[in-house]
């Protein structure tokens, strides 16, 4: 059987993002979006994934996998990269994913993302949401808008992870980074906890539960710079969640606070280019006046049509970035149609209606 270093250096190599183990198939590389079956390595028995569990794991992690028949934590191959892993049981064997997280820390500029982003990590105080499914990149923006701020500001920084994946030195930052599971027991807790440690941002790796939103509105309340992921799609389906999450007897309350500590929502995509790899695609709602009055008076579903017409204040919608993208010869009509919440309205952007 191949050796699980020889298998994430076939991963590297070939510009994997996730490697994907499971019995009986032989091992499944994603490139650039698309799952490869690599047909010239064997299947794999249970034997064979029992191994490599057993290979990559300390009796602590065996110990949380036996309890809970769930895993995620880092591993890292030295000289070649560092991986999030993920465990689960599927018909009784285990099924293990690995996704690369490169030792480089990305990059604003290198990755060709808004420059906005820029402006707004080196915001004071306030709410800033990072969206878009599974893969699409969040982690990775985070940690080239922490990178920007750890070479251009003096902050106290605390990320709050599950499980850590870009490593951050201090530079102009001090920088603490909590693994949920081996630092902390939740991201809950660890936010209400992080206030006392004298924190200028705090960076959540996920928000999906009343307790975390409701501690890092508070810690955005209380004068912090809170940047946060949500799995939704576009910028009003992410206020929604976000006061949706609250009983009905407090969503009226929370609305207004919203308003009042919400600076941005970027919302992402990551779309095959023409030339190879990917690019992501970005819807930007930057919290002007009008979108802050939208947000209080609930009337969410008037966020687009603002957003369409506030490119000078750095908004675009998620059709509008496909549109230039397009229109640049990065991605192709076809993959941009795919991606468009809104494939007629993206139509007549490009002129083919």
């Amino acid at each position: 059987m191949i050796s699980i270093e020889e298998l994430l250096k076939l991963m590297v190599n070939k510009g994997a993002s996730d490697l994907h183990l499971k019995v009986p198939s032989p091992p499944v590389l994603r490139v650039d979006g698309e799952l490869k079956v690599q047909e010239d390595l064997p299947g794999l028995s249970a034997e064979d994934i029992d191994q490599i569990f057993a290979s990559i794991t300390t009796s602590h992690y065996k110990s949380i996998f036996e309890r809970e028949q769930e895993l995620d934590f880092s591993y890292s191959v030295a000289g070649i990269a560092r991986f999030r892993v993920n465990v689960l049981r599927q018909r009784g064997t285990l099924s293990i994913a690995f996704r690369l997280v490169p030792i480089e820390v990305p990059n604003i500029d290198k990755l060709e993302l808004p420059g906005i982003l820029k402006r707004l990590v080196l915001k004071p105080r306030g709410l800033i949401l990072v969206t878009g499914h599974t893969g699409s990149g969040k982690s990775t923006t985070l940690a080239a808008m922490l990178d920007y701020l750890n070479e251009n500001a003096k902050r106290n920084v605390i990320t709050i992870e599950d499980p850590v994946e870009f490593l951050h030195r201090d530079r102009k930052c001090i920088v603490c980074q909590r693994d949920v599971g081996e630092d902390t027991r939740s991201f809950a807790a660890a936010l209400i906890r992080a206030l006392r440690h004298d924190p200028d941002v705090l960076i959540v790796g996920e928000m999906r539960d009343l307790e975390t939103i409701s501690a890092a509105i508070t810690a955005a309340e209380t004068g912090h710079l809170v940047l946060g992921t949500l799995h939704t799609y576009n910028a009003p389906q992410s206020i929604d969640r976000i006061i949706d999450v609250f009983p009905p007897t407090q969503q009226s309350q929370i609305r207004v606070e919203l308003s009042q500590i919400i600076e941005a929502v970027l919302s992402q995509v990551l779309i095959p280019r023409v030339t190879g790899g990917r690019v992501a695609a970005f819807e930007i709602m930057i919290a002007t006046t009008a979108i802050r009055n939208i947000i209080r008076e609930g009337k969410i579903h008037l966020l687009h049509s603002v957003m369409q017409t506030a490119s000078k204040e750095g908004m675009q919608t998620l059709d509008q970035a496909l549109e230039l993208l397009v229109r640049k010869e990065i991605i192709s009509r076809e993959d941009a149609l795919s991606q468009s919440g809104d494939p007629e309205q993206l139509i007549k952007l490009l002129g083919y209606a």
